[in-house]
C-alpha cells in the first residue's frame, strides 16, 4: 500500500463513520503513522508503507473511524503556541481557552512576585502557558482527578515549570490552604446535563464527562468557584472562570454581591463573551 491508496482507503473509511473532514484526518493519521510532515504526505503520493507503518496506520485509522479524538491518539495537542501531552484522563485544549490565558497574563505579567491559583487544571495548558510567560509567577492547581494531575505533572516537567506549579487532588478548593491569590483562573465544566448528549461522538464518548457535565443548566461548579472564590483571593484580586457561549447573562447575575467589582467579559473572535473576568472589593 501507497501514501495514494491509505489516502483513498482512511478517507472511504471515516466518510462511512461520518468523520468530519476526513481527507484532513486522514493525512493527520498518516504523519503520524510515518513520522513525517505534511508536505512529505503531499509529494510522494507513490511512498510504500513498509509492514509496520501499514500496521500502525490501519489500527489508529480504525481508532479514528469509530469516534476518538486524533489528540488522543497521538497523545499531543498544540495551545498557545506549546505542545502538551494529553490523554482521555483530560480535556483536549480549547483556542478559546486562550481567552482565558490572555486575560490571566494581562493582569499577572510585570509584577514583581506573584501567585495564582487554577481549579480544574486538566493537562495543566492553562496554568504553564501563564508560568512560562510570567517568570515571576508561582502558582497551586488542583483537580480532583489523579489521573489530570499525573497528566499535569508530565506536562509542567516537559516545560520546565513544575518547581513552580503546586498540584494538588482537590473537590475545588477543599484542599486548598493558601487565602492570599492575585488571580483564580478556572475553565470548568459549563456543558448543561441535557446538552451532553447532543455533542459531536468524539466528545460525548471520549472526552473526561466530569470535564464536562456542569449540572443541569451548566453552571453547578461555575456557582461554586464564584461563592468560595472570596475565601482564596487577597483583596482586589481577580477570578476569570470561561463559561458557555450563552451563559454570559446568567453568570453576571452571580456576580451581584457588592464583595464583586468591575466585572466584564472577553469575547471570542465571533464577539461571543467567553471568559467573565470580576474583581474582589
Amino acid at each position: 500500500m501507497n501514501i495514494s491508496d491509505a489516502i483513498k482507503l482512511g478517507g472511504e473509511t471515516l466518510r462511512q463513520s461520518s468523520v468530519a473532514e476526513p481527507e484532513r484526518e486522514v493525512n493527520l493519521l498518516l504523519r503520524h503513522s510515518l513520522k513525517r510532515d505534511a508536505t512529505f504526505i503531499y509529494s510522494h503520493p507513490e511512498y510504500r508503507l513498509d509492514a509496520v507503518e501499514s500496521i500502525l496506520f490501519k489500527a489508529v485509522l480504525k481508532r479514528r473511524a469509530a469516534g476518538e479524538p486524533f489528540q488522543y491518539i497521538s497523545g499531543v495537542q498544540e495551545f498557545y503556541g506549546h505542545e502538551f501531552k494529553v490523554t482521555p484522563d483530560v480535556l483536549i485544549p480549547r483556542p478559546e481557552t486562550e481567552i482565558l490565558v490572555e486575560a490571566a497574563i494581562g493582569e499577572l505579567k510585570g509584577n514583581a512576585e506573584t501567585k495564582f491559583c487554577e481549579i480544574g487544571v486538566g493537562s495543566g495548558c492553562i496554568s504553564i502557558s501563564i508560568l512560562k510567560a510570567v517568570p515571576s509567577a508561582i502558582a497551586v492547581a488542583v483537580d480532583l482527578s489523579k489521573g489530570a494531575i499525573d497528566v499535569a505533572k508530565a506536562n509542567a516537567e516537559k516545560h520546565d515549570v513544575l518547581r513552580r506549579l503546586n498540584l494538588l487532588e482537590s473537590d475545588i478548593f477543599s484542599s486548598i490552604n493558601d487565602a492570599d491569590f492575585d488571580l483564580i483562573v478556572s475553565n470548568p465544566p459549563y456543558i448543561p446535563m441535557p446538552d451532553i448528549e447532543t455533542l459531536q461522538k468524539e466528545v460525548r464518548e471520549f472526552e473526561p464527562r466530569m470535564a464536562l457535565d456542569g449540572g443541569r443548566d451548566g453552571l453547578d461548579t461555575v456557582r461554586k468557584i464564584i461563592n468560595e472564590a472570596p475565601n482564596y483571593l487577597r483583596s482586589k484580586g481577580r477570578l476569570l472562570v470561561e463559561i458557555g457561549w450563552d451563559q454570559a447573562e446568567s453568570v453576571n447575575e452571580l456576580f451581584q454581591s457588592p464583595i464583586w467589582h468591575d466585572v466584564r467579559f472577553h469575547n471570542d473572535l465571533q464577539g461571543i463573551p467567553r471568559v467573565v473576568d470580576a474583581r474582589l472589593t
